[in-house]
């Protein structure tokens, strides 16, 4: 089974391929961004983006996956972070920090369909992400910030 993940093709034929996502990503490549936080798809601390859409990790198996995986890893670097990294940073959105990468990369795929969100749009397509520390109008605040450097503005 061949698994492309940011970019880096993993030859992965050891694997049952019933093994969730997020555990192959986890405990098998070594790529921690991605969290485990209820492992039944309703928190979105697990999220990751396959074939350019936001997807929890932990409610796909290794052999349903269809596209190249991206994870937080893969989404900007440190020299050059993606816009919604640099808007979380420029925000200070996180605190604890558990769930940013799933918020991120959910903020990430919104900004790719829509990109120029409203509140509702924005509230809407993040719920699904829960913050245990309530960070939600900074992360509003942050993808906002993200939608006008992506345009350019």
């Amino acid at each position: 089974m061949q698994l492309t993940v940011n970019g880096t093709n993993h030859s992965l034929d050891d694997l049952e391929p019933d093994m969730p996502l997020l555990w192959a990503l986890r405990d098998v490549l070594g790529i921690t961004g991605p969290k485990y936080g209820c492992g039944i798809g309703q928190c979105g601390a697990c999220t990751v983006h396959i074939d350019g859409v936001a997807t929890r990790s932990c409610q796909v198996v290794v052999g349903d996956v269809w596209g190249p995986v991206t994870t937080i890893e893969g989404l900007g670097t440190p020299d050059a972070p993606h816009p919604v990294q640099a808007a979380w940073i420029a925000h200070q959105v996180a605190q604890c920090g558990y769930c940013q990468s799933g918020q991120i990369m959910q903020a990430a795929s919104l900004l790719s369909e829509t990109p120029d969100p409203t509140d509702t749009e924005i509230d809407d397509a993040l719920s699904g992400n829960l913050c245990r520390c309530g960070t939600y109008p900074r992360i509003r605040e942050a993808v906002k910030t993200a939608a006008r450097s992506l345009k350019g503005a």
